[in-house]
Parts: structure tokens; C-alpha cells; sequence
């Protein structure tokens, strides 16, 4: 069996070029006892990525030069010689960007096809619904009547957070780029209010949509929303931070006075709760009423989602950078080959 694979061929410096990878036709090895071979239909696209193609120091290993670039992905399964999966399966695994793969059969998780659509284990049930669940109930915490901030609201972890918040009884504004996603929170995801962060009234906005301050803000972006956002935090305030995207393609330190001081001191005089988190931190404590709830909600229609799929392993790189520059609306993923389901 024969798989196309993108691999990584130089570490970005800034915006990912063309260059910085390479797509090969390679041949797989037969299946050995206990592995599966997989065919790719789902690849999903998320910001951690970036971080995986530089050698600064973060939580996870960075890519070598000739990797294939990893990620998560709905495959089927087309042999199998384990006892785990059968032929036909469709499983969650973490294959990346390639047609086909040989792996463990532990590796991979079998996905319900009757509950919800395949991608959605990539999506709103899956990592970035888990990100948005964990991180807002366990460091965020709202309660009713509290006001919930959260920053890149139209993609997959910030919509959650949203309309998460306001099951729990809680004020939701989204912060977004652009009128379009800032209609879609409101109408489509059921935001108390959206505030678009390339307005040039932006600040403004702000404070308007947050009368009565912030008492959590749910951090996905950085940057000048940041600074916005921190300056209107509450007494008490929670802050999870579950991402950077604003900085992932930086290749310097920003222009101007060093911020750092003024934001320490909001800190200590307002007893503010600053936490950064990876999502598996919380998969023993939380994962099961993930599950449960975030099921539920969805079969429901109270959580709802969208998806902004590119067809074609081809233009995964493309898309990549669309993600970074804020292009999606909803979860992104790249179609590799047709759905079974």
C-alpha cells in the first residue's frame, strides 16, 4: 500500500511557506500482529500545531526535519491484524497529514457513526470541545450572572466555551475578527453579544459589551485583544489560557513598552487566577462528563457547531495558514478520502 504524505522540510520561520515542506509517495509495510492499516478521511488543523514545527521549548516535541507533520485524524480501517479493530472500523488516531498509515491498534479509539458526524471527533466532541469544557469548568468556573469573555470565538474551542458558559448561567461575549463571525456568534452560536477585534472601535466595543466588567476571560488569541480584555477583569477574576495564536508566527518581540509590569500589578491588586493548561491535564478528572454532557448537548442542539473543511491533502498547507491568519470559521479539517459512514 502505497501513502502521500506531507512532511515537514524546513522549520517555518514567520508565515509557513511552501518550502518548509515536502510531499512524498512512499510504500507502507505489511501490518504486523497486533497493528491496523489506516486510510486518512478527516485530518484535523489546530494551532498547537505551529508550535511542533520550531525547536523552542514547549510542551510537546518538536517535529524533526522529514517527519510527516502529526496531527489528529478520522481514518477507516482497511486490514487489520489485531483483535481490537476490524475491517471497516472508523477510529480516532494520530496519523497527520498522510493517506495511509500502519500503527498500533491501541493507538487509535473507536468512533460512534451513529451519534454525530465522524468529523466531530476531531471537533466540538472531540480535543477542542474537551479544551473548551475543561479548561472553562475547571479554571474558569462561571457562575450564573457572571460575565464570560472569550477571545477567537467563531473557531471550534471558542464557540464551545461560549455556549457552554451560558448553559452554566453565565453572560457570554465573543471577541472575533470580522462582521460576519461576529453575526454567526450571535445568531448561530447564541452569544450574549460579539465584539470584532479589527474594528477600529474595538476597546470601545468592549466596554460596551462588558457593563459590568469581566469575571472570566477564556484566553485562545493574545495580543491587542488581550491587553483590551485585561483591563476591564473583575475582582477575582479567571483566566485560562488555553493559547497564543497572535504570536505563533512572530519572529520578534513587540514594538513599544514592556506591558509585563502593568498586567502583574492587575494581578496582585485584583486576586486575579491566571492559568495556562494543556487539555490532557484534565482527561481523568473531566473526560467522562465530557463525554456525557458534551454528547448530550450536542444530540440536543443546545451546543452548536460548524466546520470549515478543505477538500484535498494537497491544499492542507494552504488551509494551515488560513488557521493562523484567523481564516476559518468553525472547526477546520482537511477531507483526505471519502466518509464510510
Amino acid at each position: 500500500m502505497e501513502t502521500t504524505q506531507i512532511r515537514l522540510a524546513a522549520y517555518p520561520v514567520g508565515v509557513p511557506a511552501d518550502s518548509d515542506f515536502e510531499t512524498v509517495t512512499t510504500t507502507l509495510p505489511e501490518p504486523a500482529d497486533g497493528q491496523v492499516l489506516l486510510r486518512t478521511i478527516h485530518a484535523s488543523l489546530d494551532p498547537y500545531m505551529r508550535g511542533r514545527m520550531s525547536t523552542a521549548k514547549s510542551y510537546a516535541e518538536p517535529l524533526a526535519i522529514g517527519d510527516v507533520v502529526l496531527g489528529g485524524t478520522v481514518c477507516e480501517v482497511v486490514e487489520s491484524r489485531s483483535e481490537r479493530r476490524s475491517v471497516g472500523d472508523v477510529v480516532l488516531a494520530f496519523t497527520g497529514w498522510q493517506t495511509h498509515a500502519v500503527v498500533d491498534a491501541r493507538q487509535t479509539k473507536l468512533v460512534d457513526t451513529s451519534s454525530a458526524p465522524t468529523s466531530t471527533a476531531l471537533g466540538v466532541l472531540g480535543m477542542p470541545g474537551f479544551t473548551a469544557y475543561a479548561g472553562l469548568l475547571e479554571i474558569g468556573r462561571p457562575e450564573p450572572g457572571e460575565t464570560v469573555v472569550v477571545a477567537a470565538a467563531a473557531g471550534p474551542v471558542g464557540s464551545a466555551v461560549g455556549q457552554v458558559a451560558r448553559l452554566k448561567g453565565a453572560r457570554a461575549v465573543g471577541v472575533a475578527g470580522g462582521a460576519e463571525k461576529c453575526r454567526l456568534l450571535v445568531e448561530e452560536f447564541g452569544f450574549d453579544a460579539a465584539v470584532d477585534h479589527r474594528s477600529e472601535t474595538f476597546v470601545d466595543d468592549l466596554a460596551a459589551a462588558t457593563p459590568d466588567g469581566i469575571d472570566v476571560y477564556f484566553e485562545n488569541v493574545g495580543g491587542h485583544v488581550t491587553e483590551a480584555v485585561t483591563r476591564r477583569l473583575n475582582r477575582y477574576a479567571r483566566v485560562p489560557v488555553c493559547g497564543l495564536i497572535a504570536d505563533y508566527n512572530a519572529t520578534s518581540t513587540p514594538e513599544g513598552p514592556d506591558r509585563l509590569p502593568g498586567f502583574m500589578r492587575r494581578v496582585l491588586t485584583l486576586s486575579l487566577t491566571v492559568r495556562g493548561f494543556i487539555q490532557d491535564e484534565f482527561t481523568a478528572s473531566h473526560g467522562e462528563a465530557f463525554a456525557r454532557d458534551m454528547g448530550a448537548w450536542v444530540a440536543d442542539g443546545s451546543v452548536r457547531y460548524l466546520e470549515d473543511v478543505t477538500d484535498g491533502l494537497e491544499n492542507a498547507v494552504e488551509a494551515f495558514r488560513g488557521l493562523l491568519d484567523g481564516r476559518n470559521v468553525g472547526k477546520a479539517l482537511v477531507r483526505v478520502g471519502p466518509d464510510p459512514s
